[in-house]
Order: structure tokens, then C-alpha cells, then sequence
């Protein structure tokens, strides 16, 4: 039998398979489950649990940018794997890597 809190998680996290390799996307925001407004902007951990990444990369998500910063998913611009898959639930997102190096 499984516990509730494993079949209803109090905090967001997804599961991911990027290019190949198994990741943890995840918040510690529980409003970000229960509440829309939550999701104007907010904060995610990236996880990959490769050798090179000692820490989680903490990433701000704005989901409402303005038109005038550019298009980040523009023609020639490199996005990385996790940035594509954070536009699936949220499409047109920004995402700031806030000083750590992009993953790609």
C-alpha cells in the first residue's frame, strides 16, 4: 500500500528524462499545486544528479514576460533541454538560470 503523501506530493516535482538522462524538477512552493496565481512567477529547482553538478541550479520562472524582452525560443538561439520542457505546461515562459551556466 502507498503512503498519501506519495501519491499526492505537498510540493511540485516532475520526473524528467532529458536527452537521455534522468533529472528532478522541482519547488517548494505547495501554492504553486493549488493556486494559479502562484504561477505568475516562481522558482524551481533542476536537479540531475550528475557528477559535474554539486548543488540544484535554482531557476526563477516568469510566466508572464513582456513581449519586448525577445522571443526565447527565437530561430538560432540555443535553449536548453529542461528550458523546452518547462514551456510544455508553461509556453512562452522565461526562465533565469540566476548565475549558474545553462545545461544543455
Amino acid at each position: 500500500q502507498v503512503c498519501p503523501g506519495l501519491r499526492t506530493p505537498q510540493v511540485p516535482v516532475w520526473l524528467c528524462s532529458l536527452r537521455g538522462r534522468h533529472s528532478v524538477l522541482f519547488g517548494t512552493d505547495s501554492l504553486l499545486l493549488s493556486h494559479w496565481r502562484a504561477e505568475r512567477l516562481f522558482h524551481l529547482h533542476f536537479y540531475t544528479g550528475q557528477r559535474e553538478q554539486t548543488r540544484a541550479a535554482h531557476l526563477t520562472i516568469d510566466t508572464h514576460s513582456h513581449h519586448w524582452e525577445g522571443d526565447p525560443s527565437s530561430p538560432g538561439k540555443r535553449c536548453p533541454a529542461v528550458e523546452m520542457a518547462i514551456r510544455t505546461k508553461w509556453a512562452g515562459a522565461t526562465v533565469s538560470w540566476n548565475g549558474t551556466d545553462p545545461f544543455f
